[in-house]
């Protein structure tokens, strides 16, 4: 069942519904979210945006590639590093392309991601190496 976001729910960005199950999203990932708004205008500028959004919070962008099914409607998906203590003491997130081409969601790794937060996680890994 579909629940309005109330305006406590700090997942409550305009046009988003929360499911009774699914988790409030980290205000830090919220703001992250809102601060793309706008910036990506189709999917060209999907990894640039990302980008900039990741250097203004102090995080950084891995890599992104066609969503190939991972998520539901999305063109593109996007592996983030947040700062150490942002996301829950999580250090991966994704930002998904909406099939709009202009609407970014970002999401915690989840039962379907989870096999590409490894692969993140193993990418950052190398990279910490060289």
């Amino acid at each position: 069942m579909l629940q309005t976001p109330s305006a406590a729910d700090s997942r409550a960005a305009p046009g988003r519904t929360v499911t009774a199950e699914e988790p409030a999203l980290p205000l830090d990932l919220l703001e992250l979210e809102l601060s793309l708004d706008g910036l990506v205008t189709d999917e060209a500028g999907f990894a640039d945006a990302l980008r900039a959004a990741a250097d203004g919070i102090g995080g950084e962008f891995l890599f992104d590639l066609p969503a190939s099914g991972l998520s539901e409607d999305c063109r593109r998906i996007a592996a983030l590093r947040l700062p150490e203590g942002q996301a829950d003491g999580r250090r991966v997130v994704f930002a998904l392309l909406e099939a709009d081409g202009a609407s970014v969601r970002v999401e915690r790794p989840d039962e379907d991601t989870e096999g590409l937060r490894r692969f993140a996680e193993a990418f950052i890994d190398v990279l910490e190496r060289m």
